[in-house]
């Protein structure tokens, strides 16, 4: 069949939803389309390891063309999609060109939520992309780097607080790390103060960590982190953040480096759609995922709000799978005049790691801490990374790492010269 007669189907976003999505179209009599504004597919819960130096880049990301090359029937578009025309089908990119479609998957993500206060952006960066892992990185190493340079105690100890705002999994796994890294990888490599000395304060707005594990596994959580040395503080709402403070209710924190984990808003393509949004701006798709009240449009990952068993459906990566796959699926039946499926939730359960040794994990009605749900967590990011290369890569890493405490990934690579302290 001549492609050009072929029904068009496009997949917005190549993260774990698009790229389940297109994958399960491999053998479709259409013409596929994967649109993302990057050319790289990202294990994004490994993404924190590359913002603390554990990882490089390559080891948890791979060019999504080439994981896709095998699809004759699919076309990979490095682009933005700035709007929706849904009356005329068609995409608006950011080079003003227009791409047409017969079925439409969204499958575009979350980006950083500051709650009102963007602002606070140019002070906290969050972690979303490698360029934020690159950057929250560079502001870590830099920090060590500049308590060596700085000549006032009271300035040091500036850039040796560390402020994690969040304690969701993201923020326990970053403030974990970082109080291992303070006090055991850069161990007797600074002359003019010792590195485990550098304070990590874990801010939460909440009265626990981890608020979707259970309630014992957060005290766990909570406990595995204090005896890293990681200062916790929950009920702790931020009111404020500054190129070098941090406010919490009635508590100024001094400070140069903080780390944004706090919170995520659905991408603004969902608005332009024009239907119903919940408070995070996640479109309330329809029992098979699609847009409610439009025409072969599918929503899946982050944009997608949804409920299975009256329980709402994570945003996490098993969960962007597998309405990835359902929506591929229900696309497949459509094109064959068929009926679309209800999407169904499997729950895989719930992992996170807080350092060596260390963290949570809630699966098939088990609730494991320390060093099992450590090696749980282990074991499952490696067997679900992009392609074996990752995976032997990360688990030399990963050995390395743990018998000599030390991350072979920390180059500062920046161009521009960092800003200094000023010596008398």
């Amino acid at each position: 069949m001549d492609k050009a007669s072929l029904p068009k189907v496009v997949i917005v976003g190549c993260g774990f939803g698009g790229l389940a999505a297109a994958r399960a179209l491999k053998n479709a009599a259409a013409d596929v389309t994967v649109i993302d504004r990057t050319n790289h597919h990202l294990f994004q819960p490994l993404l924190y390891q590359v913002a603390t130096a554990g990882l490089a880049a390559p080891s948890i990301a791979a060019p999504i063309r080439h994981m896709l090359r095998r699809q004759r029937n699919t076309t990979v578009l490095m682009a933005d999609v700035t709007s929706i025309d849904r009356e005329h089908k068609t995409l608006k990119l950011n080079d003003g060109q227009s791409l047409a479609y017969d079925y439409l998957i969204i499958a575009s993500g979350a980006t950083h939520s500051y709650f009102g206060h963007d602002e606070w952006a140019a002070h906290a960066p969050g972690l979303k992309t490698l360029f934020d892992a690159h950057q929250i990185r560079s502001r870590i190493l830099h920090a060590f780097e500049n308590a060596e340079l700085e000549p006032d105690a009271e300035g040091r100890t500036k850039w040796l607080t560390f402020v994690v705002i969040g304690g969701g999994p993201t923020g326990v796994e970053m403030a974990g790390t970082l109080a291992e890294i303070a006090r055991h990888t850069l161990k007797h490599e600074f002359r003019r103060f010792q590195p485990g000395d550098a304070r990590i304060l874990l801010l939460e707005g909440a009265d626990r960590l981890l608020t979707a594990y259970p309630a014992d596994l957060s005290r766990k959580a909570l406990a595995q982190l204090q005896s890293l040395g990681v200062e916790v503080r929950l009920n702790s709402l931020v009111t404020n953040i500054g190129a070098e403070q941090v406010n919490a209710g009635s508590e100024c924190i001094d400070t140069r480096t903080i780390i944004w984990a706090a919170g995520v808003a659905a991408s603004p393509l969902g608005t332009a759609l024009g239907v119903p949004l919940d408070r995070s701006g996640r479109i309330k798709v329809s029992p098979d995922l699609s847009a409610p009240g439009v025409h072969n449009v599918f929503v899946i990952g982050d944009l997608a709000s949804i409920a299975c068993d009256n329980k709402p459906v994570p945003g996490t990566a098993p969960a962007a799978k597998q309405m990835g796959r359902c929506a591929a699926g229900n696309v497949l039946r459509l094109l064959r005049n068929e009926k679309t499926a209800p999407f169904r939730y499997r729950d895989y359960g719930l992992l996170a790691t807080i350092g060596r040794n260390a963290g949570v994990a809630a699966f098939a009605g088990m609730k494991l801490s320390g060093y099992p749900a450590w090696l749980l967590w282990l074991s499952a990011h490696i067997f679900f990374l992009i392609g074996f290369r990752n995976r032997f890569v990360v688990m030399m890493d990963w050995a390395w790492s743990y018998w000599t405490m030390q991350r072979q990934a920390r180059i500062i690579i920046e161009r521009h010269e960092p800003e200094r302290p000023r010596t008398p």
